[in-house]
C-alpha cells in the first residue's frame, strides 16, 4: 500500500476556487467495458489482494485503456458526483514546465472543440451548478482532478457532465489568446497563495529532503515559467499526460449503473492517445539524514518544534496481514497521542498540543515525527514534556485500560459505519474510489471491516500493540530538529540540541493502571411532563413543550440511517454583551476546557470513549448553543452531557489557561495577511468603534476569568429558555422521553427567549471616507473591500433579492476582474441581512489583488455596480445567479444539516416554515428589473465604505 504523506495538503491542492474514506468495489470479475483491456492496462489493487472489495462498485476498463469506477447510490437522492482523475500532476513536469499542470487545469475552462471559451461555466450555472461549489478542479503532485456535483439526476444533465469531461480529456483548444488572458488569473492565484504557510512548507521540504525532486515541483509552479509559457508548451504537456491510459472516471449517484456505464462507454470509447507517462521521480530522500537543525522565523507563525527521523520506505500492498499490522501500530500511535493530549488538557500544560506519528514521503522514505506546538518562548518546556511522554511509551508500553479505551472508540466507529451503510453519501464513495486509485487502498464494506476488527480485537494485547509501534517508529536518536515561530529560540541550535539531550535523560516510569471511571450525571430528578404535543403537517415537524418550559422540535427522517443531529439553544448569547462589558461571553468557548464538576475534560475523554457524543458550548447571537452528532443509542447520553454542562460546569483553571494561550497566539498575528488585517479592523470601522463589535485590547481578553463568566452564565443556565431540536433516524417517543429525563427534568425556567430590544440596536457608520489598513504579509498583496449598509432579513422577499443580487454581482465580477482583466483570482460578493439586529445588514464586494492593480480593481467593481443600477443586466445572468440557489433549496432537505437549519428554532421563530415554503414562488418572481431596483436602492457607490489593505512596507 502506498500512502504518500501530504505535508501541506491545503496549500498544494490547488483549485479554481480554494477547495472542498470509505468503501468501494468491483464486479466479479471487474467489468471490462467495450471489450478486453489492453495487455499493459493498469491493474486494480484488489486483483492481487485477499482483501474483499466492496461489491457495490462497478469497475471497468475501455479498450483504449481508460478506467472507470461507477456506483449507484441515493444519498442524497436525485443527485450525483462526477470526477475525472488525470494521473499526472506537477511531478510530471519538466524543469521548463513547472506550474503548467495547474495552468492546463485552468485552460479546461477556457474553450474546447465543442464549448467556446467562457461558455463552460455559464452552461453549468444555467443547469444549477455554482462555480467553485459544484464546478471545480484541483492540481496536486500526482494528479489533476476535475469535479462536477450534479444537483439533479436527469439523463440530460449526466450527458452534459460527461460531454464536458470528454471535451476536457482531448478537445481543449488551448488557444494562444486564451492562454494570455488566463495568465493574469494564474499569477493572481500564485500571489494569493504566497505567504507564511507556503514559505514554511518550502523550508521544511528543503530541510528534510534537500535533494528531492518533489520540493522543486510545487503545483503552483515558478514565476519564470508562468510568465513565459505559451500555448505550445501547455499543449505539449496536455498531449503527453491527458491520455486514456492515464485517466480514471468516477461517477457515483442516483442513476442505474447500467445507464452510467453505457453513457461512459459511448462518450469515451473513441478517445485515442499514447501510453501513460512513466511514474515520475519524487526523491531522492536520504533516509540516513540525521542530527541537523533548522530554525525558520516568520512573524505570522506560532511556535512549534518538530523532532524527526527518516527511515527506509517499505512498500506494502493492501492485504489482510498488512491491515492487521496497520491496526496494531495505529492503536499504538493513538495511545501515545492520547497521553500527549492529557498533558495539553491539564493544569500548567507544557504545550498547546503535540503529536507523534509516522508516514511515507512518497516512495522514498518513511518519516517519524514528534511535533510540539507551544506558546511563544515555551519550546523547551514543551519539548521536555513531550519527549519524556513518548520515551515512557516506547520504553514501558501501555496499560490494558489505555488499550480498552482505544478499542472502544474504534469499535463504535465501525459499528456506526455498519449501521449507516445503507445511506452512505456519494462523497464517501467517491473518496474511497479515488483512494483506491491514489494509493491502492481497497474499499471494503463496513460489515467486513467491523468483522475483521472484532476478529483481531480478541487477540490484541498491550504487548502486541507496543511491539508493532516499536517496529514501525524510527527511534528519535540524533533527530532532525526543526523549529518555526515568531522569534528564534534563545541559545539557537545549541540550546535546541541541549534541550533534546536533557529530555532524553529525564527519568521515566511505567504507566499506572487506572481504575474505571463512571459518568456521574445520570439522574436529573423527576422526568418532565409533556404539556403540548402537536405536528406541523406541512413538513412533518413534531412540536413538544414540557411543563418546565423546555421546548422540543423533532423531525424523523431516515435520509441517514442511524444518525441524529442535536442542537440545544439556551437564551443568552452575544446579546448579553454590552458597551460596558463587550467581552461578557468571550470565554464561553473555553467552558468545555473546564470540564464538569465531577469530571475534568480529560476524564470525560476516557469515560466517553466508545460513545458517539460531543461536549462543548458556543455563543450565538441570542443563545448559547450545544450541538452534537450522535446515534439513537447515544442520544440519552448526549442530552445528559448537555444537562450536566448547564447544571454543573467545572470551571477548572486549565480551561482558563488554554483560553489565555489562544488569546496570546491570536493577537501575535493580527496583521499576518490582508484577510487577517481586514478581519481585525472591520467590525470597529463599520460600527464607529462600538465596543460590542470592535476588537478589544489583548489585556481585556486576558483579564477575563471563569469567575466573571459564571456571573454571566449562572442565571441563563439556571432559568433561560431552552429549545431543543433533534433530526434524524429517531424513534420520536424515545427522544421525547430522553429529553423529559434530562433537560425536561430541570427546574422550571422561562418559556420564551428574551427580546432584549436595546441590545438589538446596531448602527452602520456614517463616515464614508476611505480607510487604509496595513498587513505584514507579502509585499505584492493587496485587498479591496466595499461595504454598503442594507437591512435586516425581516422582509423575506428583499432578503432573497439581495441574495440573487450578490450572486449576480459575483458572476459579473468574475467575468470582469478575473476573465477579462486577469487581475483577481476569486473576487466575491455577498449579502448579510441580520436576523438579530433590527434594520441592520450589509452587502460586501471584495477582491484580493496586486498592489499595482488597486485602481483597476476599484474601477471594475464600481463599473459593475453602476451597470446593475442602470439596469444593464441580462436575463441570462439572472438565471445563472438564481438557478444554483433554487437547486440548493431543492436539495437542502436531503441532508440532516438542512433539516436542522429549518427545525432548530421553529417554535420560537415559527415564521421559518412559512418563509421556507415560499422560497420557490418568491425566487421565481425575481428578474432583471427587481435586481436593478435592489442595486439602485442599496448599492450607491458614494454610500459604500471602502477599505483598502496594503503591505506595511517596513
Amino acid at each position: 500500500m502506498i500512502s504518500t504523506l501530504r505535508l501541506f495538503a491545503a496549500g498544494l491542492w490547488l483549485a479554481l476556487v480554494p477547495p472542498a474514506l470509505v468503501p468501494l468495489h468491483a464486479q466479479d470479475p471487474p467489468a471490462q467495458a467495450g471489450g478486453e483491456a489492453p495487455a499493459d492496462a493498469p491493474r486494480w489493487a484488489f486483483e492481487d489482494s485477499d482483501v474483499p472489495v466492496d461489491a457495490g462498485y462497478v469497475f471497468g476498463t475501455l479498450p483504449n485503456g481508460m478506467r472507470y469506477i461507477l456506483r449507484e447510490n441515493a444519498t442524497p437522492d436525485g443527485t450525483a458526483l462526477v470526477r475525472m482523475r488525470i494521473g499526472s500532476g506537477s511531478l510530471e513536469e519538466r524543469a521548463d514546465e513547472r506550474g503548467l499542470s495547474h495552468y492546463l487545469e485552468h485552460m479546461a475552462f477556457n474553450g474546447s472543440t465543442g464549448v467556446p471559451e467562457g461558455e463552460m461555466v455559464r452552461l453549468l450555472e444555467r443547469e444549477g451548478l455554482a462555480f467553485g461549489a459544484d464546478t471545480n478542479a484541483s492540481t496536486g503532485y500526482e494528479a489533476v482532478t476535475y469535479k462536477l456535483d450534479l444537483p439533479r439526476n436527469d439523463e440530460g444533465l449526466l450527458d452534459t457532465a460527461l460531454m464536458l469531461m470528454r471535451e476536457t480529456a482531448s478537445e481543449l483548444t488551448i488557444a494562444p489568446a486564451a492562454v494570455e488572458r488566463e495568465r493574469g488569473v494564474i499569477l493572481a492565484e500564485r500571489r494569493d497563495r504566497a505567504g507564511h504557510a507556503l514559505s514554511a512548507y518550502e523550508d521544511e521540504v528543503e530541510f528534510l529532503a534537500p535533494a528531492a525532486r518533489y520540493g522543486e515541483r510545487l503545483p503552483i509552479g515558478t514565476l519564470e515559467v508562468l510568465e513565459s509559457a505559451g500555448a505550445a508548451d501547455i499543449r505539449a504537456l496536455y498531449e503527453r499526460t491527458y491520455v486514456p491510459a492515464n485517466t480514471v472516471l468516477v461517477v457515483v449517484g442516483d442513476y442505474p449503473v447500467e445507464l452510467m456505464e453505457a453513457k461512459v462507454r459511448a462518450m469515451f470509447a473513441d478517445w485515442q492517445g499514447g501510453p501513460a507517462p512513466e511514474e515520475p521521480v519524487t526523491g531522492p530522500v536520504d533516509a540516513a539524514r540525521k542530527g541537523l537543525t533548522d530554525i525558520h522565523i516568520d512573524p505570522a507563525l506560532s511556535e512549534s518544534v518538530a523532532l524527526s527521523r527518516l527511515s527506509p520506505f517499505e512498500d506494502e500492498a493492501d492485504t489482510l496481514a498488512a491491515r492487521e499490522r496497520a491496526t496494531l501500530r495505529s492503536i499504538g500511535y493513538s495511545i501515545v497521542n492520547r497521553r500527549l493530549a492529557a498533558l495539553a488538557r491539564g493544569a500548567d500544560a507544557p504545550f498547546n498540543s503535540a503529536r507523534f506519528s509516522s508516514g511515507d514521503l512518497f516512495e522514498d522514505a518513511r518519516l517519524t515525527s514528534l511535533t510540539v506546538n507551544t506558546a511563544d518562548g515555551q519550546w523547551r518546556e514543551g519539548m521536555l514534556a513531550a519527549v519524556r511522554a513518548v520515551n515512557e511509551a516506547l520504553t514501558h508500553g501501555f496499560t490494558r485500560a489505555e488499550l480498552d479505551e482505544q478499542l472502544a472508540g474504534r469499535r463504535t466507529g465501525l459499528q456506526n459505519l455498519a449501521a449507516a451503510a445503507e445511506t452512505r453519501t456519494h462523497a464517501a464513495y467517491v473518496s474511497g474510489a479515488l483512494r483506491l486509485v491514489d494509493d491502492g487502498t481497497i474499499p471494503t464494506e463496513p460489515e467486513f471491516r467491523l468483522a475483521l476488527f472484532e476478529k483481531l480485537a480478541a487477540r490484541i494485547t498491550p504487548e502486541t500493540v507496543h511491539d508493532a509501534l516499536i517496529e514501525d517508529a524510527a527511534p528519535l536518536e540524533e533527530p532532525l530538529i526543526r523549529v518555526e515561530g515568531r522569534t528564534a529560540p534563545s541559545g539557537g541550535e545549541d540550546a535546541l540540541r541541549g534541550a533534546f539531550a536533557e529530555a532524553m535523560a529525564l527519568p521515566i516510569a511505567p504507566p499506572d493502571e487506572a481504575g474505571a471511571l463512571a459518568f456521574a450525571y445520570g439522574d436529573f430528578g423527576e422526568p418532565g411532563n409533556v404539556v403540548e404535543d402537536r405536528v406541523d403537517e406541512r413538513l412533518g415537524i413534531r412540536l413538544v413543550a414540557f411543563d418546565n418550559g423546555v421546548r422540543l422540535n423533532l423531525r424523523r427522517t431516515d435520509i441517514r440511517k442511524d444518525r441524529l443531529q442535536v442542537r440545544i439553544a439556551v437564551d443568552g448569547g452575544q446579546l448579553l454583551e454590552t458597551v460596558e462589558d463587550p467581552l461578557a461571553t468571550a470565554m464561553v468557548v473555553a467552558l468545555a476546557g473546564g470540564g464538569l464538576g465531577a469530571h475534568s475534560q480529560d476524564e470525560l475523554a476516557t469515560i466517553l470513549a466508545g460513545r458517539t457524543v460531543s461536549f462543548g458550548v458556543s455563543s450565538a447571537s441570542d443563545s448559547f448553543v450545544v450541538t452534537g452528532g450522535t446515534t439513537p443509542r447515544d442520544l440519552e447520553l448526549q442530552l445528559q452531557l448537555a444537562a450536566a454542562l448547564l447544571t454543573d460546569p467545572g470551571y477548572r483553571p486549565e480551561g482558563e489557561e488554554r483560553y489565555a494561550r489562544s488569546v496570546e497566539n491570536y493577537f501575535a498575528s493580527l496583521d499576518a495577511t490582508p484577510g487577517r488585517a481586514l478581519g481585525t479592523a472591520i467590525g470597529g470601522i463599520l460600527s464607529d468603534g462600538d465596543p460590542r463589535f470592535t476588537l478589544q485590547p489583548q489585556e481585556a481578553y486576558l483579564a477575563k476569568d471563569f469567575a466573571q463568566l459564571l456571573d454571566v452564565l449562572a442565571d441563563r443556565f439556571e432559568r433561560g429558555a431552552i429549545e431543543v431540536a433533534i433530526v434524524g433516524d429517531i424513534e420520536e417517543d424515545e427522544a421525547i422521553a430522553a429529553v423529559a429525563a434530562t433537560l425536561g427534568a430541570l427546574p422550571r425556567r422561562e418559556a420564551s427567549f428574551r427580546e432584549r430590544t436595546e441590545a438589538r440596536k446596531r448602527t452602520f457608520t456614517r463616515d464614508r471616507s476611505p480607510r487604509v489598513l496595513t498587513h505584514a504579509g507579502e509585499a505584492d498583496q493587496a485587498l479591496v473591500r466595499l461595504t454598503w449598509p442594507t437591512t435586516d432579513d425581516s422582509d423575506h422577499e428583499e432578503a432573497l433579492r439581495l441574495a440573487v443580487l450578490a450572486r449576480a454581482v459575483r458572476i459579473a465580477l468574475t467575468d470582469s476582474l478575473r476573465e477579462e482583466l486577469g487581475e483577481a483570482y476569486s473576487p466575491g460578493a455577498s449579502s448579510s441581512p441580520s436576523r438579530t439586529y433590527e434594520g441592520y445588514g450589509t452587502f460586501q464586494v471584495q477582491a484580493a489583488l496586486d498592489v499595482a492593480s488597486v485602481d483597476i480593481a476599484r474601477a471594475a467593481i464600481v463599473g459593475v455596480v453602476e451597470d446593475f443600477r442602470a439596469g444593464k443586466i441580462d436575463a441570462d445572468t439572472i438565471e445563472r445567479a438564481k438557478r444554483p440557489l433554487l437547486e440548493d433549496y431543492q436539495n437542502a432537505l436531503k441532508t440532516l444539516t438542512g433539516w436542522m437549519n429549518l427545525v432548530r428554532r421553529v417554535q420560537s421563530e415559527p415564521e421559518r416554515i412559512d418563509r421556507w415554503l415560499a422560497v420557490p414562488e418568491r425566487l421565481g418572481r425575481i428578474g432583471a428589473q427587481e435586481i436593478a431596483a435592489a442595486a439602485e436602492r442599496w448599492l450607491d457607490p458614494a454610500g459604500a465604505v471602502e477599505i483598502l489593505v496594503l503591505p506595511r512596507g517596513d
